[in-house]
């Protein structure tokens, strides 16, 4: 076997930091994609040639023939989603058959999941959190809450009313919709931890893929306006079911400036025209839901939080090119709240919206940087800026994403090897400088 393995990947924002792409990219490096929380509140979009494809519970691995990909016990599937992402993929010559592997032990999104929680949004008015409407939260609950619906409990029976006992009983679904999703969904679900640690016991390498980011995370990420699972590289073992010894390195990926989806705080947002040009620029709109997203320079301060907590030791940084056109990129290296400036992330809402950003303005490069694929290509002035986020964040970035297309990416050869080993060759399609 070779001596890395196994590799997570995470995002280490709010989400939508390009991790579908860094994944897609990163798959002939390995056997397996395993995608370990969430449901379809999340999206990963992956671009290749002309062809254009939007994932939401289905890993991205599953667009590379021979990769094997399994939806974890931690995610929350709603049948629908899955069936018409299935049926998606298959209208574009791609057979899930015999790549997609459910976990017996994930749990089910009802439709009164949904229902709560387009309900409760509504209900809240101006404080709403800003979720999705899949019933990903409600779902989640009945998990906790003990009352809710599996996988394996919904092939036990074919069609079992009476499972659950309040919040995730299925009172409101007939016997022959019960029967035609169980008879659906039979042919792809097994036990996943099982297979996960066989694949690894015969040598086979396995990508942990995340959803959302670390400042969504139920426990880190920015409560209450959070997500409802573990979306930090500790929930790749509680999500699978494969032990943390047996995970390997964590890659983060981390977008050359800052979004964030919904409600909730955000130190250094810009509502004027610099944050109109990045959402423009970098096409700024969800995957699931379209809504635009909020826009600001880098936080460090978070990046450096979401290092810490994941264990990252290289980063792939994504959309270098949307920064362009600036004449000057800013780093928000600290925060200063109640007049103290502090380089760590404050535990509670109330003081990150307290909070006010302290920036760090370097030059811009004013040169086009779309499709580069050395990184002796970057102008000096964006080396510069990939060297200071280095600094600021502490740890090496290894990859450079130069564009939304698989191919347009800088690999950086000797600092993807200490995560990659020997699969680096299958995915380097060039030289780049080290």
């Amino acid at each position: 076997m070779p001596l890395v393995a196994n590799l997570v990947v995470i995002g280490m924002q709010w989400g939508d930091e390009g991790k579908g792409k860094v994944v897609d990219l990163l798959c002939p490096a390995f056997d397996v994609v395993a995608r370990f929380q969430g449901g379809n509140n999340a999206g990963h979009t992956v671009r290749f040639g002309d062809r254009h494809f939007a994932l939401h519970l289905i890993p991205s691995g599953i667009l590379h023939p021979g990769t094997r990909c399994v939806a974890g016990n931690g995610m929350v599937i709603d049948l629908e989603g899955l069936f018409a992402e299935i049926d998606g993929l298959a209208a574009e010559g791609i057979d899930v058959a015999g790549s997609l592997f459910v976990s017996d032990r994930a749990h089910l999104v009802l439709p009164v999941h949904r229902r709560r929680d387009h309900g409760r949004e509504e209900a809240l008015g101006e404080d709403r959190i800003g979720t999705t409407g899949k019933g990903i939260g409600p779902a989640y609950e009945s998990k906790i809450n003990r009352s809710g619906m599996r996988v394996a409990e919904l092939l036990a029976a074919a069609a079992p009313p009476g499972i659950g006992d309040g919040e995730g009983k299925p009172d409101d679904l007939s016997h022959e919709q019960l029967t035609a999703w169980a008879e659906r969904l039979r042919p792809l679900a097994h036990d996943t931890s099982r297979l996960l640690n066989e694949w690894i016991d015969e040598g086979q390498k396995v990508l942990f893929e995340g959803a959302q980011g670390t400042l969504l995370d139920i426990d880190h990420g920015t409560y209450p306006f959070v997500t409802s699972s573990s979306s930090t590289a500790g929930g790749a073992a509680t999500g699978t079911g494969v032990p943390p010894a047996r995970l390997g390195p964590v890659l983060g990926v981390l977008k050359a400036y800052t979004t964030r989806v919904g409600a909730g705080p955000f130190v250094g947002e810009l509502t004027g025209p610099d944050g109109e040009d990045l959402r423009r620029r970098g096409h700024e709109f969800g995957t699931t839901t379209g809504r635009p997203r909020r826009c600001g320079w880098l936080d460090a301060v978070a990046a450096r939080y979401a290092r810490r907590i994941n264990g990252v030791g290289a980063i792939a940084l994504t959309k270098l090119d949307i920064l362009d056109p600036f004449d000057e990129v800013r780093v928000l290296t600290a925060y200063r709240v109640d007049g103290r400036e502090r380089r760590d992330f404050p535990a509670t809402v109330a003081e990150l919206e307290r909070a006010e950003p302290v920036f760090t303005t370097l030059p811009g490069w004013r040169t086009e940087t779309t499709g580069a694929l050395t990184h002796d290509e970057l102008p000096a002035a964006a080396r510069d800026y990939v060297a200071f986020i280095e600094r600021e964040v502490g740890a090496p970035v290894c990859l450079i994403s130069s564009g939304p297309r698989r191919e347009e990416t800088v690999l950086r050869r000797s600092r993807l090897a200490a995560i990659l080993d020997d699969g680096l060759e299958k995915i380097a399609r060039r030289p780049s400088a080290a």
